[in-house]
């Protein structure tokens, strides 16, 4: 097996997000997944169980850090009237030494929840944000 070069692994620190179309440059993690919906399938005289692909669904979590109220900001009314706020989030692994990018666009984006308030005493404030998400596009894939 060759080596790889190891400039073309990629540096997390160039990662951003856009919510709405709007830079959140605070943006410490972001992770977003697409899960397999399967049902399972027994068939006589196999003992082994089988799945049939049913859907999907796609979930993911981001990390910020705490410089506004965006988040609570985008959510409180929706939620307290019992609309349900929808998003778009685009997301884009970068790096200056790496040739190629990676980009994403979810659609349909709901959030699971979020804080009114949180702080622990001598630390930087982050908040977690975990969401769904019903559609998305590969823009950009890495060669």
């Amino acid at each position: 097996m060759a080596t790889p070069n190891i400039n073309q692994v990629f540096n997390g620190t160039y990662g951003t997000i856009w919510f709405n179309d709007e830079l959140w440059a605070e943006c410490d993690s972001f992770d977003a997944n697409v899960n397999g919906d399967y049902e399972d399938i027994n068939l006589g005289g196999k003992s082994g169980t089988y799945r049939k692909a049913v859907g999907w669904n796609g979930t993911g979590s981001m990390t910020i850090r705490k410089v506004n109220s965006r988040i609570q900001s985008l959510m409180a009314a929706s939620i307290k009237a019992g609309r349900t706020p929808r998003f778009k989030i685009v997301g884009k692994l970068d790096d200056p030494d790496v040739s190629g990018n990676q980009r994403i666009v979810l659609n349909d984006v709901t959030v699971d929840g979020f804080n009114l308030l949180k702080f622990d005493q001598k630390t930087t404030v982050t908040e977690d944000i975990s969401f769904a998400f019903s559609d998305y596009d590969l823009v950009s894939t890495i060669n």
